[in-house]
């Protein structure tokens, strides 16, 4: 049974900055576990934090490169990189140092891809085992408390929504949306509401992005049906009921990720319609519905190396991060945008 989410409407806010809209600014009632769907299960750290986190001696990761990295964030001051083909997401207090200087949060997990965090828990989708594992920082160390199982289909995607007090997790198989809110007297997790889009059941779909009070979902391609054709998709949060479909080309048809950044959209493309990754790029455009017209700026090659396959774009504070694969030497850059020009941009690991 599904619930939801309830909200009181306190004022209006202008929110200033490049690309940002009026928005309403809501007051979340705290989350008191009732009517939910399934309650995370205790890990035995979970069980007793205070003896696991002592008998605990974090190791140093072992490899000096990455392989496939799929995200970066910093939350809480500590930087986190989801190394989703070595099968760990590694942590540090300082970015730029060797990867070997980074420390190993976990190995629990096969081919992970995000991490996510309101501050008191972390949550990394578990992607190959189906599942969503959640952690907790006693006395400086990481340790699994909870884990919730049967989470879709290779759930790919992990997002602490502050709007909404929610983390949504995306199962990139089946069309579905599981939100996850925690106690707000404790640190235990709560699996509330599950939502689907019944047209991308069944359709490779990487990632979502809640831009605007909306959430977005950029279609993959069918392994079902060969007739199908990529779209954007920009639904209500609330339930996924669908707002609008937007048509895509054929070259961009494999979409990992859209993001707005100031005026404009940022697309990473993993392939095209026939599945080839000799399409990838990362294009922008100020209206997605001129992208079915081929108007949009491939910006890949311009300001990166090229020649590789980009996934993930996120933001910590006023720099930007894109990771990717297929290059031997390129697994993260950092980029800073100023009115809408693109510029500083480093390759980091």
């Amino acid at each position: 049974m599904k619930k939801t989410l309830v909200f009181t409407i306190l004022t209006i806010a202008l929110l200033t900055g490049c690309g940002k809209r009026p928005a309403e600014t809501v007051a979340i009632t705290p989350y008191e576990p009732e009517g939910y769907i399934a309650e995370s299960e205790l890990t035995e750290a979970g069980k007793d934090p205070q003896t696991a986190a002592s008998e605990l001696e974090p190791i140093n990761n072992y490899d000096t490169k990455l392989s496939v990295p799929t995200c970066i964030t910093q939350i809480d001051g500590t930087w986190f990189i989801v190394d989703c083909y070595h099968n760990r997401v590694i942590y540090s207090d300082t970015l730029g140092v060797p990867l070997t200087d980074w420390r190993i949060m976990t190995t629990e997990v096969t081919q992970p891809h995000t991490i996510a965090s309101d501050g008191t828990v972390y949550m990394i989708d578990d992607t190959e085992n189906n599942k969503v594992r959640i952690f907790e920082k006693v006395d400086g160390v990481f340790l699994q408390t909870q884990v919730f199982y049967d989470i879709g289909n290779r759930p790919h995607y992990t997002v602490y929504d502050k709007a909404t007090d929610t983390f949504y997790v995306w199962s990139s198989i089946t069309g579905e949306l599981y939100c996850f809110r925690r106690d707000s007297s404790s640190t235990r997790v709560y699996l509330t509401d599950i939502r689907k889009v019944d047209d991308l059941e069944g359709i490779y779909v990487r990632s979502f992005s809640i831009i605007d009070g909306d959430i977005y979902f950029v279609s993959g391609i069918s392994d079902s049906d060969s007739e199908a054709t990529s779209k954007i998709y920009r639904c209500d949060l609330s339930d996924l009921s669908v707002k609008e479909k937007i048509d895509v080309p054929s070259e961009l048809a494999g979409m990992a990720q859209i993001t707005k950044i100031q005026d404009y959209y940022y697309i990473t493309v993993s392939t095209d319609a026939s599945g080839s990754q000799d399409s990838a790029t990362l294009v922008r455009t100020k209206s997605l519905h001129d992208l079915i017209q081929g108007e949009y700026e491939d910006i890949y090659s311009e300001y990166f190396v090229g020649g590789g396959t980009p996934y993930y774009i996120s933001e910590v504070d006023d720099t930007y991060f894109l990771t990717e694969h297929r290059l031997a030497d390129h697994g993260i850059w950092s980029f800073k945008i100023r009115n809408n020009d693109i510029t500083e941009v480093i390759p980091l690991y």
